[in-house]
């Protein structure tokens, strides 16, 4: 598996007992990252709100364009949690 690329603060109480353990939790949880951060998951938690034209849009294919087009004026990405 290729190196994640990413940042992560994990906090544990004996991480320097056990260089190993250690390891192989970092690469359980990019594995586990991986399975979770793609853009159907990303879709399915957020919904992007269209000041503009009064619209609610909730399908992926919006929430990719608006992600991707930029900054708009009154076009707000929302959580749904």
């Amino acid at each position: 598996m290729k190196a994640p690329n990413r940042d992560l603060l994990v906090l544990v109480k004996h991480a320097r007992d056990n260089e190993e353990a250690m390891e192989q939790e970092l690469t359980q949880l990019h594995s586990l990252l991986l399975d979770v951060e793609n853009p159907r998951t990303f879709s399915n938690v957020f919904e992007v709100i269209d000041c503009n034209r009064f619209k609610v849009y909730t399908d992926s294919k919006h929430i990719m364009h608006a992600i991707s087009a930029g900054e708009s004026a009154f076009v707000f990405l929302n959580n749904k949690n």
